[in-house]
């Protein structure tokens, strides 16, 4: 399953969410905080195990928007 994985930078921080999930979306000081909270929240959403694989890939940036591409294995 691939998903896609928006984080926007912000004047105090970084917002990151999955669009295609209502809801699934965190707020960090940093980028890297902020993708793993909401990576988390995406697991606990899909009711995935914890020890199940991901693989993160920044696909494009467009100004301080930056879209990553989430790689869940089967």
């Amino acid at each position: 399953m691939v998903l896609d994985l928006n984080v926007l930078s912000t004047d105090d921080g970084f917002t990151a969410e999955v669009p295609s999930i209502r809801g699934c979306e965190s707020w960090a000081h940093t980028e890297d905080e902020a993708i793993d909270k909401t990576i988390d929240m995406l697991k606990f959403y899909m009711q995935a195990n914890s020890s199940k694989n991901y693989k993160i890939d920044k696909a494009r940036r467009e100004g301080r928007l930056t879209v990553y591409k989430l790689v869940f294995d089967k």
